[in-house]
Parts: C-alpha cells; structure tokens; sequence
C-alpha cells in the first residue's frame, strides 16, 4: 500500500534537508519525497507537523528474554513499548557491557517473532568475562579467559552485532589488557566501542584518558556513554575539552547523553560501594527508592544498608548531577540524544518513556538547542555512529520508519514516581510504512526486525 504523508514540515539532517515536502511510503521503504501530491491509498495530513526520521535510541538496556524464549512485550512496562511510543523506532542494546541473553541469539528471536521496535545490539564485555569464568567484577581475568571472551565477542560482530560495549565500572577488575584485547575484536570492522567508563565525577578525566587512549591503541571507533551522569558535576567543560582535543588529533570519538539531572542504577552496584557519599558531596537522602517496600521514599543510612543487603537488583533513582552541566554536554556537536533506558516490570527512571520528547519541550522550546539540530541527534547522527544502514534518513529507498510530530506540543509525561507515562504530541509512528503507534498508543507491537551491521 502507498501511504502519503503531506503537508508537513520535512526535517532529514542525513541529507541536509528542512522544508515543506510530502513523503510517500510503499513496500516498506521512502518511495518518493518532494512537492508534489503522489497518488496513495491512505492519506496523512500533517499540517503544522514535523516530518521526520524515526528516532534512534543507542543507549538501551533491552527487555529480558522470558522462560519461554520469547522477548517480555508487556505493551505498557517492557522497555520497547516504551520506546514506540515515544517516537523512537530503532534501538541498540547491549549497553555498559551487559547483555539479558546471548546478543547474537537475541537478534534471532526479534527476528523471529518481532518486537515493538528494530533492535540492534552490543556484545557486552562483562556479560561475556562471566561467561568465561572470571570469578567476580573484581577479580582480574586470566590471559586465557581474556582470549576466550575476545573470540566470544568478535563472533557477535561477525553474527551481525553493530559493536562492543564496556560496563567498567562495574566491572573493576578489568585491567589494560583485558580492554585493549577484547577491543581488538572490532579493529579493522568501523564498528564502535560504547563504553560505561570506569569512574565518574573527580576522577572522570583519568577514567575517559584510559578508555579513549586503548581505544586508539585497538583502532576502534569510541562512544563514551550517558556523560551527563559521568560529568555533570562540574567537570563538563573539562570532559568536553578532552574529547575535542582527541578528536581534533584524528581520534574517532563521540558520546551521548539523556536529558535528565537524575541517574539510575541498581542499589547493589558498584556505584554504591563505600566512598560514594563523598564522591557525589551528598548524603543518603539523595537516594529514591523505585522498587520494594520503600517505594517513591528516600533513603536513610539504615534503609540503603537494609536493601542493599536483602534487594541489591532495587532500581534507584541518584539526585546528584547539576541540570546546567547536562544542558551543556547536550549542545555540544559530538553528543548524541541517548535514553540509558532500563526498566523493571515498569518501575525505574523516566527517561525509558520521556528522553526524546524531553529534548523537544525542554531544550527545543527553551531556544538550547534548533529543531534541526535537536532531530540530528535523535536520527542522522546515530545512524551513521552504528552504521545501521537505512536508518535515520529519508532518502529515497530508506527503510520507511518515520515519526510525524508537533512540535509545539511534543513533551514528556513520565516522572519519578510515574516513569512509564507515556509522552504526548506524536501523532504517528511508522515501521516499515506500517502505523505502529497513533498519538502515542501502540496500534501493532511486532513490526520491529533485528538491525545487523
């Protein structure tokens, strides 16, 4: 079936283009984009609408596989459902070096039943050093383990996998010849290493000099994670300074970040190993609960010990970065838009259902940032990062995923208390020429295929 979009505003940043032009879909691809009315059977009208790309979302903890085989797809709390509804119709998983299920198998089962959204994914360097047996996050791995999870790793880049990706943090054990070893799986391929460095606040700059200075060493592409959260403490101008130095000396580097001034993680991570109350300046109070019987409370010094010690897995939500320093890292060329969205039966932070509409009303609106400027770093710039071909453009025989949105009244809905809200102001969602959402409500939640690089 051809399906006429008209009347809207086209913003493509792949191919430099903002203008007023119609876009026809058929047999899943852009058939044709320009001025005049092309003929179809169903007809859109997006006046006073932008007409964009899909958005690209390649920082995403995916949805866990369920006993039987099958992706979890509840259409209100998985991690994908939120994605689509928020605009977003390409993700890459497989972030901070941990994935829920082998990555290469993962692609077969959304290819063999769909998901909510296309699905690229990272082999993850701490999923696979437990799976060659290293004893635990802090323990060094062996020459022999290092060569096991190495060839691990480079077999998911030849199964398709779009790159690597690092937790170091959370895993400290790591030493310089496990990361320039793995690493080496991906040289010669142009695929990128995402990289959730080993420290974050006062001790960021040391943490980025050792990913990005092994990174070069491997000859692999660099993509510093979630940095509002790594340097939004006052070392933003400092970080951003060193990445462009980098770049400017030949080195491949990018990062992203979400639009929030609040992390996530689990309560039994490494982030919360003694020393953290003085690394963030901060006391327990800072600490919300998203899960267990302290639900939406902050933490006292007794519950943080009680949880961490009988519910590590708790989500929760850290009141620790400076808004000002995010807003900074989110204006700069070489950082993408990026969710870090992770999800648990519907509980964690907004940015799983809210990033991308976020950037829109708050940094949009606000005169931060341009619309274009803002849709580059939603769609082209992602694209082109992880190579995923056809996505992330407009231009005449790329896949037809395409997001119709208004842009005065795009916003976010999700908050700390309610994180799976959905968004308002997008009026369509395609995959493949096919509506998959309506004013963010999902219409067909297995239309997504798997990306392979």
């Amino acid at each position: 079936m051809r399906t006429l979009i008209y009347g809207g505003r086209v913003i493509d940043p792949s191919s430099r283009v903002d203008g007023a032009l119609n876009v026809l879909m058929e047999d899943g691809k852009i058939a044709a984009v320009g001025p005049e009315e092309y003929p179809a059977e169903e007809r859109i009208d997006a006046s006073g609408r932008v007409v964009c790309p899909g958005f690209i979302d390649v920082h995403v903890h995916e949805d866990p596989v369920e006993a039987d085989g099958r992706l979890y797809a509840d259409r209100e709390r998985s991690v994908f459902s939120c994605m689509l509804r928020m605009g977003v119709t390409t993700v890459v998983g497989g972030n901070c070096g941990s994935n829920v299920y082998h990555p290469a198998r993962y692609l077969d089962i959304v290819d063999r039943d769909g998901a909510f959204v296309n699905v690229a994914m990272l082999a993850g360097h701490g999923f696979f050093r437990e799976a060659a047996g290293v004893p635990d996050d802090y323990a060094p791995a062996t020459r022999a383990q290092i060569g096991t999870m190495a060839a691990a790793m480079g077999a998911c880049l030849d199964a398709g996998c779009a790159g690597l990706s690092y937790g170091i943090r959370y895993a400290p054990g790591t030493t310089e010849e496990e990361l320039l070893t793995t690493a080496l799986a991906a040289r010669g391929t142009g695929k990128p290493a995402a990289c959730h460095l080993r420290d974050d606040a006062s001790a960021v700059l040391g943490a980025l000099e050792e990913f990005l200075s092994a990174m070069e060493r491997a000859g692999v592409p660099a993509q510093v994670s979630h940095i509002g959260s790594m340097a939004g403490f006052g070392q933003m101008e400092a970080f951003l300074a060193a990445v462009d130095a980098r770049r400017l000396a030949g080195q491949d580097v990018l990062c992203d970040c979400y639009p929030y001034s609040a992390f996530s993680t689990g309560l039994g991570s490494e982030t919360y190993d003694d020393g953290w109350l003085e690394r963030y300046h901060c006391d327990y109070g800072v600490l919300e609960m998203c899960e267990g019987p302290y639900k939406g409370q902050r933490c006292t010094e007794a519950t943080f010990r009680e949880v961490r010690a009988a519910f590590p897995a708790c989500r929760t939500v850290c009141y620790v970065m400076q808004p000002e320093q995010v807003a900074l890292a989110l204006a700069h060329p070489a950082v993408m838009l990026a969710s870090d969205a992770t999800m648990h039966l519907g509980q964690g932070h907004p940015r799983a259902a809210g990033t991308f509409p976020r950037l829109i009303a708050e940094y949009v609106r606000s005169g931060a940032l341009s619309l274009y400027d803002a849709v580059e770093k939603m769609t082209a710039m992602p694209a082109d990062r992880f190579r995923l071909k056809g996505k992330g453009s407009l231009a005449v025989g790329s896949d037809a995923d395409v997001v119709v949105f208004d842009p005065d009244h795009i916003r976010d809905n999700a908050t700390f208390s309610q994180p799976i809200l959905p968004p308002s102001g997008i009026d369509w969602v395609f995959l493949g020429g096919v509506a998959a959402a309506k004013d963010c409500r999902i219409l067909q939640g297995d239309l997504g295929r798997s990306v392979r690089v």
